[in-house]
C-alpha cells in the first residue's frame, strides 16, 4: 500500500523546500502567489491534508527565547561588540530567571531566517541585537510583523512600524556628555562617528552633541564630524584624519567608547596630551572604559536592565500581553580623559 503523502513530497514536486511548503498552505505572505498556487495545486492533486494534531503541537511553546546577533567587525574572531557581550550575560541570567532556555546566534542575511524560526519552533520569540545597519534589515522587520512573529530588538524607536524596542536615550546621554566637557572650558569640538540614518543610535547621540554646543552658544563645525564604525580602529584613522585637516579643536566626543579608545591613541601616537591639550569621551561604558590611560569619561548604558526589559517585553508579547518601546536614561560617567 502506498504511503501517506507528505509535505516532504509536494516540497519535492514543487521544487522548493519544506518550509515554504508550510508557509504556502497556511497562505503566508512570504510566499509568492505564484508559488503559493503552485503548492496547493500540487497538494490537491496529491490529496494531501494537513495533520491537524501535528498542526497544535507545532503551535506549543518551546520554552525558549532566541537571541539573534548582528556580526560586528572586531579586533578579535568573536564579532560580537564588547557592549553587547555584557548584555548577553544579562539576557541569559533574566531568560533563565523565567524559566527559559536561550539559543544564542548570529542574524543570518539570507531571505528566509527570520521564517525559518517561526515554522521550525525552534523559539517562542526573538530578540535582535547589536549595531547593524538599519537600512539593511528594515526590510526583515517588516516580514516579521507580518508573520506576526514575537521579537523585540535593541536599539532606537522605529518610527512608523509597529516594532517594540529597547533602548538608550541617546539624545539626552550625547547632550549631556557634552555639556560635561564644556564645562571643562573647551571650545572647539569634533565628533567622531557615523551620522547617517543607518545608524539611528549614532546619528541621535550627535544630535543630543549638536544641541549642547548650540544651547552654549559654540560653533557646531560639519568638517570636524568624521565618520568611523564602532572599533577602535576606525577611532584610530578617524583621529589620524582629524589631525591632517588641520582645523583647531581641544575636544572629541565619540559615538562609542570603542571608537574613543581608537581616538585617544592615534592623539597620543601625534604628541598631544590628553586630557591637558585635547579632552576624549566616549558612549557606553565597556568594561575596558575605566582601563584606558587616562581612564575614560563616558555616558553609560545601563546592560544588566536593557537585558531584563528586552526578555520582560518578549515575554509580555509571547502571552498576548501589550507592551511599548522603551528607552533608559544614560548616566554620565566622569574619569580623567576630558580633565575631571
Amino acid at each position: 500500500m502506498r504511503s501517506k503523502q507528505t509535505s516532504f513530497d509536494i516540497a519535492y514536486k514543487a521544487g522548493v523546500s519544506q518550509s515554504t511548503v508550510s508557509r504556502a498552505l497556511r497562505n503566508s505572505p512570504l510566499v509568492n502567489e505564484e508559488t503559493r498556487r503552485r503548492v496547493q495545486e500540487i497538494a490537491k492533486e496529491l490529496n494531501y491534508k494537513v495533520d491537524k494534531n501535528a498542526s497544535s503541537l507545532r503551535t506549543q511553546l518551546s520554552g525558549t527565547i532566541a537571541l539573534l546577533l548582528f556580526e560586528d567587525p572586531t579586533n578579535d574572531d568573536s564579532l560580537i561588540n564588547p557592549f553587547f557581550l555584557s548584555m548577553l550575560g544579562s539576557i541569559t541570567r533574566a531568560s533563565a530567571k523565567k524559566g527559559y532556555d536561550l539559543l544564542v546566534s548570529f542574524q543570518q542575511m539570507s531571505n528566509d531566517w527570520h521564517a525559518d524560526f517561526e515554522d521550525t519552533r525552534k523559539a517562542d520569540g526573538i530578540i535582535l541585537l547589536g549595531y547593524g545597519d538599519y537600512t539593511d534589515y528594515e526590510e526583515k522587520l517588516v516580514q516579521l510583523i507580518k508573520q506576526e512573529t514575537h521579537f523585540v530588538r535593541w536599539g532606537a524607536d522605529v518610527k512608523g512600524l509597529s516594532v517594540v524596542s529597547v533602548g538608550c536615550d541617546n539624545f539626552h546621554g550625547g547632550y549631556q556628555v557634552t555639556e560635561h566637557v564644556i564645562k571643562q572650558n573647551r571650545q572647539h569640538f569634533a565628533f567622531l562617528g557615523g551620522v547617517s540614518t543607518g545608524s539611528p543610535e549614532f546619528l541621535e547621540r550627535y544630535s543630543g552633541h549638536c544641541k549642547a554646543l548650540k544651547d552654549h552658544n559654540l560653533k557646531v563645525d560639519s568638517n570636524l564630524q568624521i565618520d568611523a564604525i564602532s572599533t577602535d580602529e576606525s577611532g584610530y584613522q578617524a583621529a589620524q584624519q582629524l589631525i591632517a585637516s588641520g582645523i583647531k579643536f581641544d575636544a572629541i566626543c565619540t559615538a562609542s567608547d570603542l571608537i574613543a579608545i581608537g581616538a585617544m591613541r592615534a592623539i597620543q601616537e601625534a604628541g598631544y596630551n590628553v586630557p591637558g591639550d585635547i579632552a576624549i569621551v566616549g558612549f557606553d561604558d565597556i568594561a575596558t572604559a575605566c582601563s584606558t590611560s587616562p581612564a575614560l569619561t563616558t555616558a553609560k548604558q545601563d546592560t544588566v536592565l536593557a537585558g531584563e526589559l528586552l526578555v520582560d517585553k518578549l515575554l509580555q508579547l509571547v502571552s498576548g500581553e501589550e507592551t511599548q518601546t522603551q528607552l533608559m536614561p544614560a548616566t554620565l560617567v566622569v574619569r580623567k580623559s576630558c580633565g575631571s
